[in-house]
């Protein structure tokens, strides 16, 4: 049923004037709805995808599986032995919420990979505020303002938490939002979504590079002011903090001057792509602890996947065609091919690299546009989910390879869960 929906359905559920006046009561500041125009024009896609709720259940429960693996000791142990330095470092706060990436093709849910600094969360909800529904079966499906208030209540418990988690007696006072080149990144305008969140709750916020922190073994702060910094929301892509540009960052860390989250030690138990090669092996899992029901879920779910080394590289080579080649360190589709477009420079590589291949798992596909000018993009769903609990669901429609906001009529979409069909 959601299959014939995503490829017929035309109807148009956003409602631009809403979302200008959900920029506005999230910011407070009139033009920011022009900025994303001008600088995001992708952002937001004005057509939602749809599942069923059979399928956004099956997501809720493979990711609460992942959850449950991590902590297991046996397993933390076998991924910690090859993980970097700086993921040895045990903190007390865990790490807020994963990002668990999915494509749903025919029926069969697949999970691609696992983010501990996922994107969209924040404005996934602002989207949520700006649907319209064009008949009573699509507004049975979409998300109320009561569900985006919880959603957002639970983010901001979730950074609470990881403060109190780190046995911290004062109140959370100061948080920093770090990323390279904040203001020119593309998802800033969340970055803003994120620091008006903390403010409604008393907490100061700033925006800033990680050039800008200095940590003098005891107290991070911010170099402009020199007041101290309690807790970093680290949206930074070197997950290990190896870069010399982060040193300061990795000194803090590594001493405890600040909480960090999402962390090294996060990414190492669940986004290094390595771990992929054991969550997609019921017979390993097992041999780790993992209750047998578990096991088969993530084996049913997680694609088959290598890590690329010169003892299977003629075999993969030959099989290249039904992979997909990701670095194990890797985001987004930064050096990621399909193995069929592979040629052998980018090959050689590869395997002088640090390579997983995952076995293809193509995603759905969504129609847009009205009767008679439709065309095809692809899609892939996320789920939030933060210790035993899934926050929320969301869409990313795309051309080309991976995601990548540069395709008209594409960016993050609503996800409505239709009450028919099978998981």
């Amino acid at each position: 049923m959601t299959e014939q929906l995503n490829l017929t359905c035309a109807c148009v559920s956003l409602d631009r004037a809403r979302l200008a006046q959900a920029l506005h009561d999230a910011l407070g500041e009139p033009g920011l709805e022009a900025l994303i125009r001008e600088r995001n024009p992708h952002l937001f896609s004005a057509q939602p995808v749809f599942i069923d709720q059979g399928q956004a259940q099956r997501m809720r429960e493979v990711a609460l599986a992942l959850e449950r693996v991590a902590a297991l000791p046996a397993y933390r142990a076998a991924v910690l032995a090859h993980a970097p330095q700086a993921a040895q470092h045990q903190p007390r706060n865990p790490g807020v919420f994963l990002g668990v990436d999915f494509h749903l093709e025919a029926g069969r849910l697949s999970v691609i990979e696992v983010n501990t600094n996922p994107g969209g969360a924040l404005l996934s909800a602002l989207l949520a505020r700006a649907q319209r529904a064009c008949c009573d079966a699509m507004r049975d499906m979409m998300p109320d303002a009561a569900a985006v208030d919880a959603f957002e209540a639970a983010v901001l418990a979730m950074f609470q938490r990881e403060w109190r988690d780190a046995a911290k007696p004062q109140p959370l006072w100061r948080i920093a939002i770090v990323d390279t080149a904040p203001q020119q990144q593309y998802l800033y305008a969340e970055f803003l979504l994120y620091q008006r969140l903390f403010a409604r709750a008393g907490i100061d916020a700033v925006i800033c590079d990680p050039a800008e922190l200095d940590c003098d073994g005891s107290v991070l702060r911010r170099r402009a002011d020199g007041v101290p910094i309690d807790l970093v929301y680290n949206r930074l892509t070197d997950f290990s903090l190896d870069d010399p540009a982060h040193a300061v960052l990795r000194r803090a860390w590594e001493g405890d001057c600040a909480v960090i989250t999402p962390h090294p030690r996060a990414h190492a138990l669940f986004a290094d792509k390595r771990n992929l090669a054991l969550l997609c092996d019921a017979q390993a899992l097992r041999d780790l602890g993992v209750d047998a029901a578990t096991a088969q879920l993530l084996a049913a779910h997680v694609p088959h996947t290598e890590i690329v080394h010169p003892g299977n590289a003629e075999r993969l080579w030959a099989q290249r065609r039904t992979l997909f080649f990701k670095p194990w360190a890797g985001f987004g589709s930064r050096a990621a091919y399909r193995g069929s477009k592979l040629t052998r420079s980018v090959w050689e590589s590869i395997l002088q690299g640090d390579y997983v291949a995952q076995e293809l798992a193509p995603p759905g596909e969504r129609l847009i546009g009205a009767a008679g000018a439709q065309r095809a993009l692809k899609f892939d769903l996320r789920a939030f989910a933060d210790l035993g609990h899934v926050l929320w669901l969301s869409a990313r429609l795309y051309q080309g390879q991976t995601t990548n906001f540069r395709t008209p009529g594409g960016g993050f979409a609503p996800l409505f869960e239709h009450p028919g069909g099978n998981a």
